[in-house]
């Protein structure tokens, strides 16, 4: 009786855990919410050397004091009435000090009315070492 209890828990941890996978949209721009209060983003969309693609460059600047670590920065192209064209997600190089910022670049999207970037992910460094997700 006791290992049916001990496995029916464990299964109903290891589903709890289990997260759905997340793709990217118009409506949905991050998988943390507060990301937009902890971070400053701008950006401009240049040629690439060839073809009609864009670079997206620019910075992304922590408000929070606590360096952030592992991020994620998810480019759109939109077209004029807002639908995504393209998208790609680009590992932000190193960490983002508490107050700091980082240049980024996400190269060769498409010709777009418009483009996004957000904050797709990150976690929080709270101690030397660790790393804590938030």
């Amino acid at each position: 009786m006791r290992t049916m209890l001990l496995a029916l828990v464990v299964a109903v941890a290891a589903a709890g855990c289990m997260t759905a996978d997340v793709t990217p949209s118009a409506s949905v721009t991050t998988l943390m919410p507060d990301s937009e209060r902890w971070f400053k983003l701008s950006w401009d969309a240049t040629p690439e050397k060839q073809g009609d693609l864009r670079r997206l460059r620019g910075y992304v600047e922590n408000t929070y004091g606590e360096a952030a670590g592992r991020v994620q920065l998810l480019g759109q192209a939109l077209d004029a009435s807002g639908a995504v064209v393209g998208q790609k997600i680009s590992w932000l190089s190193g960490t983002v000090g508490g107050f700091g910022r980082v240049y980024f670049e996400i190269p060769n999207m498409p010709p777009a009315d418009h483009y996004r970037v957000t904050v797709w992910t990150y976690e929080r460094i709270q101690a030397p070492g660790g790393w804590v997700i938030r």
